[in-house]
């Protein structure tokens, strides 16, 4: 794993978060929150698809990767981290929601 491919999760997640957020205002946890939670989601997220896709294994596939990034290792980035922050952020909104609820 290169810096710009976790860079490309984080700003991924975040976004991934905010637009989750936005889309299940009831979970949201303000833009600060979904923003946070999203670029924690975004690098779990890409990591897990990374590990799943097996780009991180073996010296030659991490030598590969950090010496170009092609579309489709973008795309995966892309994908793992918006997703990953999207889900986490869900995540925490219901067990905030939850929480909130059980101590009225």
């Amino acid at each position: 794993m290169n810096i710009v491919s976790l860079i490309i999760q984080l700003v991924s997640g975040a976004i991934g978060g905010n637009v989750a957020g936005a889309a299940i205002k009831s979970y949201s946890l303000g833009t600060l929150g979904n923003s946070i939670a999203g670029i924690l989601g975004g690098a779990i997220g890409g990591h897990i698809l990374s590990a799943v896709l097996g780009a991180g294994n073996g010296a030659a596939a991490a030598g590969a990767a950090s010496a170009s990034m092609d579309p489709s290792s973008i795309l995966s980035n892309v994908a793992g981290g918006g997703v990953g922050g999207a889900i986490l952020m869900i995540i925490v909104g219901l067990i905030r929601s939850k929480l909130g609820k059980s101590g009225n």
